[in-house]
């Protein structure tokens, strides 16, 4: 199958911005057990704490949105060499700087790994648009919660977490006044669910505390959040 994964920034740095190597050898590991298989794999990564650190000084300052969300995208592209490190030769060597360089990369059959890509676009949304370039049969969104809950479980012990949802529910829960701003698109974004919702894209939301839940969901293990339409 086509997969596309975005692996959340906050599985590869922690709170205080220190690099968990032991995790990203593990999620690496994952993908390979993937590529074995046979798998076309392009994976997305997020820019995570590292990044809203940057944009929440940087708005401080006086920067603008558009100046905000750059650092996020070079930021992400830092996070991804991490993961290109640990994938070694199975990779394409650069995370790519557009659509285009990365269906180029694509089409070598390597595993493409990469950032952001543009002002204005999540890393959400990057995977979901990717996802509809290459016809992806699944979209995997791994961060470091379980699932897609009613409220944020960190904050509130009573929410309750989705088994599936109807991307008319999702619109719900995002639609936030700040959503679309620099390094806010915590848990999805309007975009993203957009592209997901017209090309009506298989999508899974799981915890990437356990890297094997990435090679679960494809196996068509129940965990997790799905998306239906």
């Amino acid at each position: 199958m086509k997969l596309v994964v975005k692996i959340g920034g906050s599985l590869l740095l922690d709170k205080e911005g220190n690099i968990k190597v032991a995790e990203i050898r593990e999620i690496a590991k994952n993908i390979e057990l993937l590529l074995k298989e046979g798998h076309e794999i392009v994976i997305v990564v997020g820019g995570g704490t590292e990044a809203r650190k940057y944009i929440t000084a940087m708005r401080a300052l006086g920067a603008s949105e558009g100046y905000c969300d750059d650092i996020g995208i070079r930021i992400s592209r830092c996070n991804a060499r991490l993961l290109i490190s640990a994938l070694k030769g199975l990779v394409h060597p650069i995370p790519p700087r557009t659509f285009e360089e990365a269906l180029q990369a694509f089409s070598t059959r390597r595993i493409v790994v990469l950032g952001g890509l543009i002002p204005g676009q999540s890393t959400n949304a990057v995977a979901a648009i990717v996802a509809e370039l290459i016809g992806a049969n699944i979209l995997i969104n791994v961060t470091d919660v379980d699932g897609v809950y009613t409220d944020d479980p960190y904050k509130n012990p009573d929410a309750k977490k989705f088994d599936e949802i109807t991307t008319t529910q999702f619109y719900e829960l995002i639609n936030k006044p700040d959503a679309n701003n620099a390094g806010k698109y915590e848990l999805f974004d309007f975009l993203a669910l957009k592209i997901i919702e017209r090309s009506k894209i298989y999508t899974h939301f799981i915890s990437g505390k356990n890297p094997e839940n990435i090679v679960k969901v494809v196996k068509g293990e129940k965990i997790g959040t799905r998306i239906v339409f």
